[in-house]
C-alpha cells in the first residue's frame, strides 16, 4: 500500500492501514522538496503529486492513497488518469456527512486555503443536510505539526478554538496534519463538564477504503509486520525525525524495527 503526501501529514492514514492490516508493506512518498503544496497552482500541485506516486511504482503498490486534502482537489482525477486501473488511487475527503448525521452544530477545521474554498462549500451542501456548519480556518496549525514545533501547535490550536463555536457537537479535522494533534484540539474545544463533542478524522475511512479497493479484509491480528519503505522527492529515505514526535509515527518506526 502506497501513500502519498507532502509532509507527515500521511502518517495518520499509514497508521490507520497498519492498525487494520499490520502485515501489509507501507510505502510512503513524501515531497519535502516541493512542500508545501497548498500555495501551488492546481497544475503544479498535480505535477508534484505525480512525481510522487510515481517514485512508488518500482514497489509495485496495490493500491495509492492520496493522504492531502488538497491534493485530493487538484491531483486525483490526474492520478486516477495516469494509474487506474492497475493501481486504485483513494482520495481524502473531510468527514462532513457523518459530522452532520447527528444534526447538531458543526465546525470544520481546516488550512486558510481550503475553508471558504468551492470544493469546501460543496461538500457541505451536498453532505450537511440541515445541519448548521461552521468553517475554521487554522492559518499556521498544518506547519506547526509538520515542524512538530509543540508551541505553534499550541498557538494554532488555541486561536483556531477561539474561533470555534461553543455550542458544536462534531468537529471535523479537515487537513490530515490535524489528526495528528487531535488529543491537543479536543482538550482546546471541549470544556469540563461539557456535552462531549465528536471527532471526525479521515484516516480510518480512507484506510477500510483502500482495503476494500483492492479485495482485502483487515486484519488487525496478523502476525506478520510488513515492511516500510519511505521516498522523499523520489529518493531513498527514513522516517523523519519530525514523525517521531507522533505516536502514529513511533508505532510505525517501532513496528518496523528488527527483533
Amino acid at each position: 500500500m502506497a501513500l502519498v503526501d507532502s509532509g507527515i501529514g500521511l502518517l495518520a492514514a499509514a497508521a490507520a492501514v497498519r492498525r487494520a492490516r499490520p502485515d501489509a508493506h507501507l510505502v510512503l512518498s513524501g515531497d519535502p522538496d516541493g512542500m508545501p503544496w497548498g500555495p501551488r497552482t492546481p497544475a503544479d500541485l498535480s505535477a508534484h503529486a505525480l512525481a510522487c506516486a510515481r517514485a512508488t511504482v518500482a514497489h509495485r503498490p496495490d493500491a495509492l492513497i492520496v493522504a492531502c486534502n488538497t491534493a485530493t482537489v487538484h491531483a486525483l482525477d490526474a492520478l486516477r488518469a495516469e494509474l487506474e486501473p492497475a493501481v486504485p488511487v483513494i482520495g481524502t475527503v473531510p468527514a462532513i456527512k457523518p459530522a452532520a448525521a447527528a444534526g447538531g452544530p458543526v465546525a470544520v477545521w481546516a488550512t486558510p486555503a481550503t475553508t471558504g474554498s468551492a470544493y469546501q462549500r460543496g461538500l457541505i451542501a451536498e453532505f450537511a443536510g440541515g445541519a448548521q456548519v461552521t468553517e475554521v480556518p487554522c492559518p499556521g496549525l498544518a506547519e506547526a505539526v509538520e515542524h512538530a514545533d509543540e508551541a505553534a501547535v499550541r498557538a494554532a490550536v488555541s486561536a483556531a478554538a477561539a474561533r470555534t463555536p461553543s455550542d458544536v457537537r462534531a468537529l471535523v479535522l479537515g487537513c490530515t496534519h490535524y489528526e495528528l494533534v487531535a488529543g491537543q484540539i479536543r482538550a482546546a474545544v471541549q470544556p469540563a463538564g461539557a456535552p462531549p463533542i465528536a471527532f471526525h478524522g479521515s484516516a480510518d475511512a480512507v484506510a477500510a477504503q483502500a482495503l476494500r479497493r483492492i479485495g482485502l479484509a483487515p486484519d488487525p491480528g496478523a502476525q506478520h509486520t510488513g515492511g516500510l519503505t519511505v521516498i522523499h522527492s523520489g529518493r531513498p529515505a527514513h522516517l523523519p525525525e519530525e514523525a517521531l514526535a507522533y505516536v502514529e509515527g513511533r508505532s510505525l518506526a517501532a513496528a518496523c524495527l528488527p527483533g
